[in-house]
């Protein structure tokens, strides 16, 4: 059942295709926190990722990705990038799960915001 899911999905992992690719023309560049995996081709001239899990392109940190869409040379394994003092590290995008941000007064929120300047009318 698993060759036939990477014989026709993308989504869970890399496919037949583009693992046969990959072995044929691929050179490994490196690997980032989350178990990606990057490549290139001998020549350079593409780039790709194999995604660790569900292929998710958030997941993706602002590093590999711009060496992925050719914006610096170099890979951040062999020129990372300076970080500030105030940079969050690198999270994927949350929308539509249980960790998605509610913000005050959410219907998503376990607790209802408590308002003390409101008065709900009561009718007599």
């Amino acid at each position: 059942m698993d060759f036939l899911k990477r014989l026709v999905t993308w989504w869970n992992g890399q496919t037949l295709g583009t693992q046969l690719y990959t072995s044929r023309k691929g050179v490994k560049v490196g690997q980032d926190d989350q178990g990606n995996t990057y490549y290139e081709t001998r020549d350079g001239k593409r780039r790709w990722v194999i995604y660790n899990g569900e292929s998710e392109a958030s997941r993706i940190s602002p590093e590999w990705h711009g060496w992925l869409h050719h914006t610096w040379d170099l890979p951040p394994t062999k020129a990372p990038l300076k970080k500030k003092a105030w940079e969050k590290p690198h999270q994927e995008n949350l929308t539509g799960t249980a960790s998605a941000y509610a913000p005050p007064g959410s219907i998503r929120r376990p607790e209802p915001a408590v308002r003390r300047d409101y008065e709900a009318w009561q009718p007599e």
